[in-house]
């Protein structure tokens, strides 16, 4: 498949605007649910039982824990990069028939 201008500019649209909310946000907070799914695969490889679960990087998880996902500075900077150089791109192809 391949892609047409429309689709790399909103694909452009898509990242700028993400690369602004990584900029703006300090901090996303997971729940409990998400938390627990993203340590499963961990503890299955460890050898935990279900009640204490362990997610890469950090320690032993109660069942009802919340998980703290700080991005890194770059990221919003790189995302808002890629984003407007596939805007631009998009610009420089011809319209689609």
């Amino acid at each position: 498949m391949e892609l047409n201008r429309n689709q790399y500019f909103f694909a452009g649209i898509l990242l700028v605007l993400i690369g602004v909310q990584m900029r703006m946000v300090s901090s996303f907070v997971l729940t409990p649910e998400v938390t627990q799914m993203l340590a499963k695969p961990t503890a299955v490889a460890q050898g935990d039982s279900p009640p204490t679960l362990a997610i890469a990087g950090g320690g032993v998880l109660a069942p009802g824990a919340k998980k703290t996902v700080r991005p890194p500075e770059w990221l919003g900077w790189c995302l808002m990069s890629v984003g407007s150089v596939l805007i631009l791109h998009s610009l420089a192809m011809k319209k689609p028939d």
